[in-house]
């Protein structure tokens, strides 16, 4: 029998475990030194000031709420089409989400359909880099500066992306990244925060602490015990461990995103003759980094539904997977906020057609063949 392939996977190599063990065998596994160097990095990396590491991209949402003065009674705009994270992070602050529907081509918020929206209590805007492809970040960026609105990207797919020559981590008040298994580098769990405004970061190394003003190690290095918390915060500190581990992968990002892109390029060909299956529209001011490779299919000219070609391959061992449910959609979000059907109906009719194929940079050429033929196959049993 043929081996599965996921949708996703780490690459870990001796590199890694090396800078793993040597910090294993430091005196700082956490609050120490690798983490302040793995921020700088990142940093560097994305043309950004400021840098502040979490213990999860779900961590780093909250914190950028939590910068961004959301509060009760207050909301943000935020695409259905994304993880649940990036609403629970409004929600978290006693903030209320409030739903904007997507383009149908490319699955990234609307810009027209976001104004549309902007009410007195409006705050700010989330815009989720769907699968490793910017948002339209001009008009996001005008919207935003026209109306006050603290604008923060949800570029936990994108790491390494870029709008129009501009890297995402400059383009808005505040960049959130992942480092989840699946996405371009790993620390296990862990995300981050990039700015260009120092309160901003300065709020985020706060709460990220409990709320408390200095760490264990800065208090060492000044010969204190004093501490003193001026917010309400968490503990969301991201280990020294974890940071050298980031930082080993990070030297590799590059030529894992052209691996990415390559598998891409292969899917776009397998799939060019394809009338019943369709990639996601690419636009020409992007460099996109494909944490995801998405495709919808025309159920309406199919003999399957999605659940059933989502089981066919399966069981042939391809792994898809669905990214995502809308968020709109969850029972939490009916029952607390009063989503319901027909809220976004583009981000709800992309839902009933889309799957996301295995794509990482650990895949072989005869892996992406095998996950095109499987396909073909299926939809050859449809036709």
């Amino acid at each position: 029998m043929l081996d599965f392939i996921p949708y996703g996977k780490q690459s870990i190599d001796e590199e890694d475990i090396k800078a793993v063990t040597n910090v294993l065998r430091s005196d700082w596994l956490t609050t120490g030194p690798m983490v302040e160097a793995f921020e700088k990095a990142i940093a560097e990396l994305v043309g950004a000031k400021y840098a502040v590491a979490f213990s999860s991209g779900t961590a780093g949402l909250h914190a950028a709420v939590f910068a961004s003065n959301i509060a009760k009674g207050t909301e943000v705009l935020v695409p259905p089409m994304t993880f649940v994270a990036t609403a629970n992070s409004v929600v978290y602050q006693g903030g209320n989400p409030v739903f904007v529907d997507i383009e149908p081509d490319t699955l990234l918020i609307d810009p027209v359909n976001l104004e549309e929206k902007i009410n007195s209590k409006t705050r700010a805007i989330i815009a989720v880099d769907y699968a490793g492809q910017p948002c339209n970040y001009d008009a996001l960026r005008k919207i935003a500066k026209n109306n006050n609105l603290t604008l923060i990207s949800d570029a936990c797919h994108a790491l390494g992306a870029k709008y129009r020559g501009e890297r995402v981590g400059s383009l808005a008040d505040l960049t959130v990244f992942s480092f989840h298994p699946v996405k371009h580098i790993t620390t296990g769990e862990g995300g981050i925060v990039v700015t260009d405004n120092a309160d901003f970061a300065n709020r985020m190394r706060r709460f990220r602490n409990h709320g408390i003003q200095t760490d264990y190690r800065q208090r060492a290095e000044a010969g204190t015990w004093f501490y003193e918390m001026v917010d309400l915060g968490y503990n969301y500190r991201l280990t020294d461990i974890q940071c050298a581990l980031g930082l080993s992968q990070l030297r590799k990002l590059g030529g894992w995103i052209e691996r990415r892109r390559e598998i891409a390029k292969m899917y776009d060909e397998g799939f060019r003759a394809q009338s019943c299956v369709k990639a996601l529209k690419v636009s020409e001011d992007v460099f996109h980094v494909y944490h995801l490779y998405v495709v919808q299919f025309s159920i309406d000219k199919l003999k399957l539904s999605k659940s059933q070609i989502f089981s066919s391959l399966r069981n042939a061992g391809i792994g898809v997977n669905v990214h995502y449910i809308p968020v709109h959609l969850h029972e939490y979000y009916k029952v607390n906020f009063g989503t319901s059907l027909g809220l976004c109906p583009v981000a709800e009719s992309a839902y009933e057609r889309i799957l996301s194929l295995p794509i990482f940079p650990g895949m072989s050429s005869d892996d992406v063949n095998r996950v095109i033929v499987e396909v073909k196959n299926v939809l050859e049993s449809c036709s």
